[in-house]
């Protein structure tokens, strides 16, 4: 079944719904880091790659930026594979995370128009080679997998589109170690004796 797009609803409020609920599901607050991908071509109705917009890309940035101000969680927006597909973040969260910062600066041709915007946006942006991210948003398939913690657990929002890009998202978890005797929670009862 084909789900049908709202064209009712204003980019920056899809986006704004998206982040709101993997913020929730994902327990972002500070300290904690969400990786976004976007193609704003993919938004606008075209083929990735084919007619980015700083316009649709300025919408999203302020659907994202709401709810980042709300819970206090960090951003990194990945750029285009023009730039390796390095992150747009904050100096600060480069630093705080002891990320490789990289050189450039993203353009619209190459990095992306969300990059774009997202790097004219920050008080002190730069570039990391990569991420670990606790949360990830990837609308209009851009691949943001590689950003990711290991156990990535998919995430299905109530939107699945914004604009004309289809919306992927997923959080991380720890690994469950230990085995078949493994407690997972204080609340659990400890059995049996381990030497």
């Amino acid at each position: 079944m084909v789900e049908q797009l709202d064209h009712e609803i204003p980019l920056e409020a899809q986006t704004t719904s998206v982040v709101r609920e993997i913020a929730e599901a994902a327990s972002l607050k500070a300290g904690r880091l969400l990786v976004i991908g976007v193609s704003t071509s993919e938004v606008a109705g075209s083929r990735i790659g084919t007619a980015g917009a700083l316009d649709v890309a300025q919408q999203l940035l302020s659907g994202v930026e709401s709810v980042r101000r709300e819970y206090g969680f960090d951003v990194a927006f990945q750029c285009c594979e023009h730039l390796n597909r390095a992150l747009v973040v904050e100096r600060a969260v480069l630093e705080r995370l002891g990320l490789m910062e990289v050189a450039a600066v993203p353009v619209r041709t190459a990095g992306g128009s969300m990059a774009t915007v997202a790097y004219r946006s920050m008080s002190d942006a730069c570039l990391a080679a990569n991420v670990q991210a606790h949360a990830g948003i990837d609308i209009g398939e851009t691949l943001i997998g590689m950003h990711l913690r290991p156990i990535a657990v998919p995430f299905r929002p109530s939107l699945r589109w914004i604009g004309e890009a289809r919306v992927t998202a997923a959080f991380t978890r720890p690994p469950l170690i230990g085995g078949q005797r493994a407690v997972y929670s204080l609340e659990q009862e400890v059995g049996g004796n381990c030497d």
